[in-house]
């Protein structure tokens, strides 16, 4: 529940719990916030084993796409997309971005069929705007 609370945070709740209850206070309130900690995830692991022994089998089928919803949320737009359009198999994108020096002069022999396309000419970058212009409104971008 409070996996990703690290010990600063714990010591500045505690410094914050000291000033605003009090040193005679404290114990107490740390006292019932544990035990109503320990309550709830003692409710929350009786309802899901009591849903468990309700549903049966059929449990564990709402469970998969639960879990599989919860792989997607960790995933990255690069990943998505090399798992969906590549099955997986990123190592062109570690060929096309690897900086120019370390592969050296591309040459007809250094080209692989499969490779990137080469790089398009460079694109002058576009002066600043003077102060108090409004930014350019680009259709495409929206």
């Amino acid at each position: 529940m409070f996996a990703n609370v690290g010990w600063g945070e714990m010591l500045v709740l505690l410094v914050i719990g000291l000033v605003v209850l009090g040193p005679e206070r404290l114990p107490g309130a740390i006292r019932w916030t544990s035990n109503s900690l320990r309550q709830a995830r003692d409710y929350i692991s009786g309802a899901t084993s009591q849903l468990r022994d309700d549903l049966g089998p059929e449990f564990e089928d709402l469970r998969q796409p639960l879990s599989e919803l919860q792989k997607l949320r960790g995933m990255t737009p690069r990943a998505a997309l090399t798992k969906h359009l590549l099955d997986g198999d990123d190592s062109w994108i570690n060929e096309a971005f690897q900086s120019p020096g370390a592969a050296g002069p591309a040459t007809s022999e250094t080209v692989k069929p499969h490779s990137a396309p080469p790089p398009q000419a460079v694109v002058p970058k576009p002066e600043p705007l003077p102060p108090g212009t409004p930014a350019p409104f680009d259709a495409d971008a929206t």
